[in-house]
C-alpha cells in the first residue's frame, strides 16, 4: 500500500473522477439503449476500461473471451469490483440479484447495462428463464455470477446447478456456449496480498456497502487477474448439474493458480495487463487505450 493505509484523500479523489466519468455518460448511454443497440453494448464497455483506470484496478487477463456469440460467462464472485472488471474485459450484461434493482445509483447503473435481474421465488424463475433466453437469442452475452453471492476471495463456493438452466436452451439450433472465468484479487501495490488483505476487496457477510467502498477505494493499485477457460456447452456433460460441477471445478482451479502465482504474472503466455492511470508506465498505457479507443 501506499503510505502503508487507506488514505481518505486518495479514496474522495478516486470517487469525484468516477462520479465526474459516470453522471454525464448515463443520459448518453439512455439514449443509446433507445437508439442504437451497438453504441449500447459498446458505451458500458469503454465506460468500465475507463472506471477501472480511475479506481485503481490493474486488470491481468489470461486466456481469451469465447469469439463465438452469444456467450454465457460463467464467474466466481468476489466483490462489487468484478463489475467495472469484467465489464472491462467482455461486451455483456450481467444477471444479478433482483433486490439490486433498488439500490440507489447502483440500479441505474444496471438498468443502463441492461442487467436481467433474477428473483430467486419459484413463482418468478420462468419468466425469468424467458427474459434471458431472448436477450441470448439477440445476440447478447451475458456474465452469471454463479455461486449466487459473493465470496472472501480465497475459495469458489459451490456453484447453484438451478441458474444454469438458461444453458439448456439451444440459440439458433445449436447449444449455447458457456465459458468459465476466475476472478482472483492477487496484489497490492504490487505485493502478494495474502488472506489478511484480501477481505479490503472481497465484500461478502454483513459487511457494509458504502463503509467497506471508502477503505478499499483508500488503498492502492490492486491487481485482479481475470482468467477465461475454454468454452464448453451442456451437450459436453449431459445435464446442467454436470455443467455447474464442472465450470466450479475450474473456475476454483483458476483461483487457486492465480492465488499461488502460477497464473497471472508477467511471463504467463496469453496475458494481456491494463494499469491504472498514475502507476508506472501509465503514460504507454493511457496511449495505447487511446489507439485502441480509435480503431
Amino acid at each position: 500500500m501506499e503510505g502503508g493505509y487507506s488514505s481518505p484523500l486518495r479514496a474522495l479523489r478516486r470517487i469525484l473522477l468516477y462520479l465526474f466519468l459516470t453522471i454525464p455518460l448515463m443520459p448518453v448511454q439512455a439514449f443509446f439503449l433507445l437508439t442504437n443497440k451497438r453504441l449500447a453494448r459498446e458505451l458500458p464497455f469503454r465506460y468500465h476500461r475507463r472506471g477501472c483506470r480511475i479506481l485503481g484496478i490493474q486488470v491481468v487477463r489470461v486466456g481469451e473471451p469465447a469469439k463465438d456469440h452469444p456467450v454465457l460467462y460463467v464467474a466466481n464472485h468476489a466483490s462489487y469490483f468484478d463489475i467495472p472488471v469484467l465489464g472491462s474485459l467482455v461486451r455483456a450484461s450481467f444477471i444479478a440479484k433482483a433486490e439490486i434493482a433498488s439500490w440507489p445509483f447502483f440500479s441505474w447503473l444496471a438498468k443502463l447495462q441492461r442487467s436481467v435481474f433474477v428473483d430467486r421465488r419459484r413463482s418468478q424463475t420462468s419468466g425469468q428463464r424467458d427474459e434471458i433466453a431472448a436477450r441470448l437469442a439477440d445476440k447478447d452475452d451475458l456474465v452469471l455470477f454463479a455461486e449466487g453471492t459473493s465470496g472472501d476471495g480465497n475459495r469458489v463456493l459451490p456453484f447453484k446447478s438451478a441458474l444454469f438452466a438458461v444453458a439448456e436452451r439451444e440459440v439458433e439450433g445449436r447449444p449455447l456456449t458457456v465459458q468459465p472465468v476466475s476472478i482472483t484479487y492477487t496484489r497490492l501495490d504490487g505485493m502478494p496480498m495474502g488472506r489478511f488483505l484480501r477481505p479490503f476487496y472481497a465484500w461478502y457477510g454483513d459487511m457494509s456497502l458504502p463503509g467497506h467502498a471508502w477503505e478499499a477505494l483508500g488503498l492502492g493499485i490492486v491487481t485482479v487477474v481475470v482468467q477465461f477457460h475454454e468454452p464448453v456447452t451442456i451437450q459436453d456433460y449431459g445435464s446442467r448439474k454436470a455443467l455447474a460441477e464442472h465450470c466450479h471445478r475450474v473456475v476454483a482451479g483458476g483461483v487457486a493458480d492465480a492465488l499461488g502465482g502460477k497464473v497471472g504474472l508477467p511471463r504467463s503466455r496469453g496475458l494481456r495487463i491494463r494499469r491504472p492511470a498514475g502507476s508506472a508506465a501509465a503514460g504507454a498505457t493511457a496511449s495505447s487505450a487511446a489507439t485502441s479507443a480509435s480503431g
